[in-house]
C-alpha cells in the first residue's frame, strides 16, 4: 500500500501544480531587466537532479578562480534519486531555486511555469552561448508549439568521441589469464566469467562475484534495462526504440530479441554467474564491491562506474580495472555505442522564475562557455595545473599522473567541477590559438591508460578501447537525437502510462532474471500483458508523434 500511496499522492501533487503555477504566476515577475552591473558578490542556488561526487563547494582553486571572475557562488543541492520526487514537490509549491538541472522531468517545471524563457537573455547578454550553441540553436527550442528556450543543453558540443561509453566490461586480469579470448558475443563475455571463476573462486580472500548488475532506483535503466538496446544491434532511446524508418515508437521491451538477452540474463543467474545481490544492493555498495576487485564483469557507462574504476587505480590494482567491450546477443548484431545522435538539445541547465538576477546568472553560464571559462573547467590554472610552452598549453608528467591516479583531483583543483552546469565544446574541437578544448587526443587517452590496459589491448591488436567498436561512419546520423530526452507533458496520459509501464519493468525484469528458466517465457508473457493492461500500445502512438515533430522540428 505505501508504494501505491506515494504514487497517488505525487500524481496528485502533479495535477495541482498548473493550478498553484497559476495562483503564483500573478504573484512572480520575471526580473529580466534587473541590474547586472554589479561586482557585488552573490549567490545562486542550484538544484541538480544528478549526484556529484566530485562537488567542491566551490572551495577550490579553479572555483575561487571562478568566483574572482564572476563574483558568482554556487550553493548547489544534488539529489540521488534523479529528482523524481523533488522535481514534482517543487513544481506544486512553486517555490524554485536560482537554476535547476531537472533532467528528464524538465517538462513539469516547463509546464509550471517555473522556467524563465531565455532566447532574449542568450541574444542581450551571452555571446558566447551564441557562439557556441551555432547552428544548433533551433535544437534549444522547446516545442513546434512553444519555441521558447527554456533549457539550455549541457551536451559536448561537436564531440568527437575517443572512448565508448558503453558496453560488457570485463577484468583485465579475467583476459589476460585467459590468453585473450575474443570477447564479442554475450557467450564468449559468460564463458571468459566461468572460466576464471573456477579458476580464482576468490580474490583477495573474498568469493569471486561473476557479473554485477545494478537496479538501484533509476539505475536500474542504466546497468540493467537500457543495455538490452546496444545487445540487440540498436541505440539507447530511452524506454523506446524507435524505427528508423518509420520513426515508430515501440517500448523496447516488446522487441523479439530483448527477450533473448534477458532469457541470457536469467540463464547467467541459474548458472550462479550472476551477483544474487544485484537487485537488492544500493549504488554506493555496488561501487564499493567493484572497488575491492572481486568484481570480474559488469554491463554499465563509464561515468556509472567511474569513481570505483579510479578507486581500484589509486590502490594499485590495475589488473582488476575493466576493460569495455563491444558485445551483442549474437554476432549477427552491431553494437551502437558510436552512432552519431546530432547535437542533443533537451537535458541540461534552466534558469528559474524565483532568480533575483537572471541577467547576472546567465552571464554566469556565459562565463563558464567562454575560451577563458573552457581553458579554466578542462586544463586549470596556468601555472597550477599546466603550463605554457612555445605558446601551447602543456600539462606536467607529475600533474598528469594526478589527473590519472588521484580519484579526487577533480574536487582537489576544481577542474572540471563546474563543467556539467554550461555547454561546452568536446574533444577535438580547437580554440582561438588553434588548440583544442580539452585535453583529450587519442595521444592523451592511450598515454593514461594503465601498462596493464596497453598489454590488453596490444594483445587484441588495438591501440584504443575505441578501436573494438563499429564506428560512427557505420550508421545513419539519428534524426531525432536521442528520444529519451523529448519532453513529455508533465501529468499527460502518455506520462502516467510510462510511469506505470516503468514500475511494471522494475517488478517483472528483476523477476525473469531470477526465475526458474523452466519458468521464464510464463514471467516473460506476464510482463508483456501487464504492460498491454497498463496501456503501452497508446503510449507507443503517442511516443511516435513526439519522435515524429521533434525530427520535423530539428531536420527544418
Amino acid at each position: 500500500m505505501k508504494g501505491k500511496y506515494t504514487r497517488v499522492t505525487l500524481s496528485m501533487l502533479l495535477a495541482l501544480v498548473l493550478f498553484l503555477a497559476g495562483c503564483n504566476s500573478n504573484e512572480k515577475t520575471v526580473k529580466e531587466d534587473s541590474s547586472s552591473n554589479s561586482d557585488e558578490p552573490v549567490t545562486f542556488t542550484l538544484f541538480s537532479a544528478d549526484p556529484h561526487s566530485q562537488w567542491d563547494n566551490m572551495e577550490s582553486p579553479v572555483s575561487k578562480k571562478v568566483i574572482e571572475e564572476t563574483g558568482v557562488t554556487i550553493n548547489a543541492e544534488f539529489d540521488v534519486s534523479g529528482g523524481e520526487q523533488k522535481i514534482p514537490l517543487m513544481a506544486a509549491s512553486g517555490e524554485y531555486p536560482d537554476f535547476i538541472l531537472p533532467k528528464g522531468s524538465a517538462s513539469t517545471l516547463v509546464d509550471a511555469g517555473a522556467f524563465i524563457d531565455l532566447t532574449d537573455l542568450i541574444d542581450k547578454h551571452a555571446p558566447n552561448l551564441k557562439k557556441i550553441y551555432g547552428e544548433y540553436i533551433d535544437r534549444l527550442k522547446w516545442s513546434k508549439e512553444d519555441p521558447s528556450i527554456y533549457i539550455l543543453p549541457t551536451s559536448a558540443v561537436d564531440h568527437t568521441y575517443w572512448a565508448p561509453g558503453n558496453g560488457f566490461m570485463l577484468q583485465h586480469d579475467v583476459v589476460r589469464d585467459l590468453d585473450y579470448p575474443e570477447i564479442r558475443t554475450v557467450k564468449d563475455f559468460e564463458n571468459a566469467i566461468k572460466e576464471y571463476m573456477k579458476k580464482h573462486p576468490t580474490i583477495d580472500g573474498q568469493p569471486t562475484v561473476g557479473l554485477s548488475l545494478l537496479a538501484d532506483d533509476w539505475r536500474i535503466q542504466i546497468s540493467t534495462t537500457n543495455p538490452a538496446f546496444y545487445a540487440t544491434g540498436a541505440s539507447d532511446d530511452g524506454e523506446f526504440y524507435i524505427n528508423p524508418e518509420t520513426h515508430e515508437a515501440t517500448m523496447h521491451y516488446r522487441r523479439p530479441e530483448e527477450k533473448e538477452y534477458f532469457r541470457w540474463l536469467n540463464h547467467m543467474n541459474a548458472e550462479g554467474l550472476l551477483d544474487p545481490e544485484s537487485f537488492v544492493q544500493k549504488y554506493d555498495q555496488y561501487l564499493a564491491k567493484i572497488s575491492s576487485g572481486r568484481v570480474l564483469g559488469l554491463i554499465d557507462t563509464d561515468w556509472e562506474v567511474a569513481d570505483a574504476q579510479r578507486a581500484l587505480r589509486e590502490a594499485g590494482k590495475e589488473e582488476r580495472m575493466h576493460g569495455m567491450y563491444p558485445v551483442t546477443l549474437t554476432e549477427e548484431y552491431k553494437h551502437h555505442n558510436f552512432q552519431d545522435t546530432g547535437y542533443l538539445g533537451g537535458w541540461g541547465i534552466g534558469i528559474s522564475v524565483d532568480c533575483e538576477d537572471p541577467v547576472r546568472a546567465i552571464k554566469f553560464l556565459d562565463f563558464l562557455a567562454s575560451e577563458e571559462g573552457q581553458i579554466l573547467q578542462n586544463w586549470g590554472i596556468e601555472g597550477e595545473n599546466y603550463e605554457i610552452v612555445d605558446g601551447k598549453r602543456v600539462i606536467p608528467e607529475e600533474e598528469m599522473n594526478e589527473r590519472n591516479n588521484n580519484a579526487n583531483y577533480v574536487k582537489e583543483t576544481g577542474v572540471g567541477v563546474l563543467k556539467g552546469f554550461a555547454p561546452y565544446y568536446g574533444d577535438g574541437v580547437t580554440d582561438s590559438t588553434g588548440q583544442t578544448y580539452t585535453i583529450a587526443s587519442p595521444e592523451q587517452i592511450k598515454d593514461a591508460y594503465t601498462e596493464t590496459e596497453k598489454e590488453v589491448l596490444k594483445n587484441y591488436g588495438v591501440e584504443m578501447w575505441k578501436d573494438l567498436y563499429p564506428q560512427k561512419e557505420e550508421f545513419p546520423v539519428k534524426e531525432w537525437g536521442a528520444a529519451f530526452n523529448i519532453p513529455v507533458e508533465a501529468g499527460s496520459d502518455l506520462e502516467l502510462v510510462m510511469q506505470k509501464c516503468l514500475d511494471i519493468v522494475k517488478k517483472r525484469i528483476p523477476e525473469a532474471i531470477l526465475a526458474d528458466p523452466d519458468d521464464f517465457d510464463k514471467v516473460w508473457d506476464k510482463f508483456m500483458k501487464d504492460l498491454e493492461k497498463a496501456g503501452v500500445e497508446d503510449a507507443e502512438k503517442a511516443y511516435t508523434e513526439l519522435v515524429k515533430e521533434r525530427v520535423e522540428l530539428w531536420n527544418k
